[in-house]
């Protein structure tokens, strides 16, 4: 059994969901120990648990301390599986994060996997379910990876509520990720969402306006402003600029307290920072496509190497012969 350290390098759930994934599609049995060891609330979060669970009737896997709280579990994996599956995060916990865990394993299901989950869709320390539609299941594609994905009712922090639909179909032709170069700039766009009580207010509006006065004058901006049916109050913003090649994305959540000018203008702030990089893959997607890297071989340009993703390599070598290799903002494999 593969044990590995829960503690090890940023130290977060990036380490579980990745170690489920790779064990999954490996069939290798691991044990992870220390988990979340250095967190405030250290251990098994709603979140974290709801990917260990899915993942296990995923591949039909046997699992021991998948309970809340719990600082030490194993994972043993059977055959994956693929159809219908059904799974309710209890609380704002994030669906892109369980999606993490998930999309790896059913990318090598026998046939087409479709998933319900229910959950956050916009909330902290994650990617809302816009950046997932957009620039996760986008890259997927170039390696043959093809994923749906309905957003059926938004969810914000605290009482959740969200629910989406995401297809998988299992890959039939693996391909190299090979991004060195951007190619040339066609669009930015910007998709802005409230919840219906803040209408009143503008803050989608508002927040596309602070946006664009965070953006430098040449860039000619699409922008998309929607009011959501939620069971909490909030409010989130997505842009992306897209390449011939590629596409650069970030985001940026609305807080009590905080205008929504300023929600926007810390998002064009982000998207700035990337095109102003050589990237051909943000640093919020990076670690995300690490595990593929691995499996699938190739090469990209980020625009930073954040701890999220050399802790994602670190876990993924455990799994694999072919090692990485980093050159300045670099990563190949």
């Amino acid at each position: 059994m593969l044990e590995i350290d829960g503690s090890y390098g940023e130290g977060g759930g990036q380490i579980i969901r990745t170690a489920i994934a790779m064990s999954a599609i490996k069939q290798i049995p691991i044990k992870i120990t220390n988990i979340r060891a250095n967190r405030s609330k250290p251990g098994l979060q709603p979140q974290h648990l709801t990917g260990v669970k899915a993942a296990a009737e995923l591949c039909g896997a046997k699992v021991s301390g998948a309970e809340l709280g719990s600082t030490e579990l194993t994972f043993e994996p059977g055959k994956i599986k693929f159809g219908k599956f059904r799974f309710d995060i209890g609380t704002a916990g994030a669906i892109t994060l369980v999606l993490q865990t998930l999309i790896p394993i059913a990318a090598f299901a026998p046939s087409k996997t479709k998933f319900e989950i229910i959950g956050g869709t916009n909330v902290l320390h994650a990617p809302p379910i816009e950046y997932f539609q957009n620039i996760f299941c986008d890259y997927a594609e170039k390696f043959g990876l093809l994923i749906t994905c309905e957003v059926e009712k938004h969810g914000f922090y605290p009482k959740g509520g969200g629910k989406v639909i995401v297809e998988v179909n299992s890959i039939k032709e693996q391909k190299q990720i090979k991004l060195t170069e951007r190619g040339e700039l066609l669009n930015i766009k910007v998709n802005s969402i409230a919840s219906e009580d803040l209408k009143a207010a503008g803050v989608a509006d508002r927040q596309v306006a602070g946006f664009k006065q965070g953006m430098k004058p040449e860039f000619t901006v699409k922008a998309f402003m929607k009011y959501v049916d939620t069971l909490s109050t909030g409010s989130s913003i997505y842009a992306h600029v897209l390449y011939s090649n590629c596409k650069l994305g970030c985001s940026a959540l609305g807080e009590r307290g905080k205008k929504a000018e300023d929600v926007g203008k810390e998002c064009a702030e982000d998207l700035m920072k990337e095109v102003d990089s050589t990237a051909t893959v943000d640093k919020h997607l990076a670690d995300q496509l690490i595990p593929f890297l691995g499996l699938f071989g190739g090469e990209f340009v980020t625009s930073e190497i954040t701890e999220h993703t050399k802790t994602n390599v670190w876990v993924v070598e455990k799994f694999s012969n072919n090692k990485f290799k980093i050159e300045g903002n670099k990563i190949f494999v």
